[in-house]
């Protein structure tokens, strides 16, 4: 066996481990589900407390923070995306991708956010090369503002700290800026518009470009605590290498099974071939 089939070999193996992984940690979360939803029942009585208030399900980021003196995380527990170009694959699984919270104030949180497990495979022809570890880690402060009773906007500024190795980030520290609305139509249906601009290392890895992306996400609620949501992404990537446009259209599915806990997963199908043709997840939101 020769260097060539031995590096196959290992790849295959190291794709098939991180699947299994990955169908485990959706088995627990289908488990979980069996086992909360008799808690929710066991806990109807007890005092109402504020529900949880989250930036998932779908790309879109809320207005709301953390409440102040408590912590929050928010984490997909399995994604999964999938990109074709010039008749390459690219195929990226991630597990645990957490985003802890907490507030220091009553419309102010700081977050941190990295991807604990990734794993990302490219194959095309004969090439098949694959990376696994850590992702880059995020850094956010972010404030809401009220404008009226139905009206919200944040300002989010973001750091990125690049901690994932070559092949999984691109080594450089990078900026960006959101600064969500949020518009309550009435008790059931609500907007959000979710402006964003970056700094990015371009692909060069010499200077900097600009990164924006917007989106428009309706959010409706649903008996039995359920709410869904239908979102349209776009960004526009100015690398000077060769700008991009990407753009999706998202679907979300939440479930309050607790004040204090939230359920949820999507899809997203890209719109445009910059964009990956498929991404999936399911995730968990606790307040504590």
């Amino acid at each position: 066996m020769d260097s060539h089939e031995r590096s196959e070999m290992n790849t295959k193996c190291r794709w098939q481990h991180f699947k299994t992984v990955s169908r485990v940690a959706a088995g627990l979360f289908l488990l979980a589900l069996c086992v909360l939803a008799n808690e929710r029942r066991a806990l109807a009585d007890e005092p109402v407390s504020p529900a949880i208030c989250t930036d998932r399900p779908t790309k879109s980021t809320g207005t709301c923070t953390a409440e102040a003196g408590h912590f929050q995380i928010e984490s997909d527990l399995v994604s999964y995306s999938r990109a074709e170009s010039d008749g390459m694959r690219n195929e990226t699984w991630v597990v645990l991708n957490p985003t802890v919270k907490y507030g220091i104030g009553d419309a102010t949180d700081i977050e941190v956010s990295e991807a604990l497990a990734v794993f990302s495979r490219t194959s095309g022809g004969h090439f098949s090369d694959s990376e696994s570890g850590l992702g880059d880690a995020f850094l956010k402060l972010k404030r809401r503002i009220s404008l009226t009773e139905a009206i919200d906007i944040a300002l989010m500024p973001v750091v990125k700290i690049p901690v994932a190795k070559q092949g999984l980030g691109n080594g450089a520290v990078e900026l960006g800026l959101l600064t969500p609305v949020v518009v309550r139509l009435n008790d059931l249906w609500s907007l959000n518009f979710s402006p964003e601009i970056d700094r990015l290392r371009n692909s060069s890895q010499t200077g900097f470009h600009s990164y924006t992306a917007q989106l428009v996400n309706i959010t409706r609620t649903l008996p039995h605590d359920l709410s869904v949501s239908f979102e349209w992404w776009g960004a526009w990537d100015r690398d000077p290498s060769g700008s991009t446009r990407q753009a999706s259209l998202d679907v979300g599915l939440a479930w309050l099974l607790r004040q204090d806990l939230q359920l949820d997963l999507g899809i997203n199908r890209g719109a445009t071939r910059a964009t990956p043709s498929f991404q999936g997840y399911v995730g968990i939101a606790k307040k504590y």
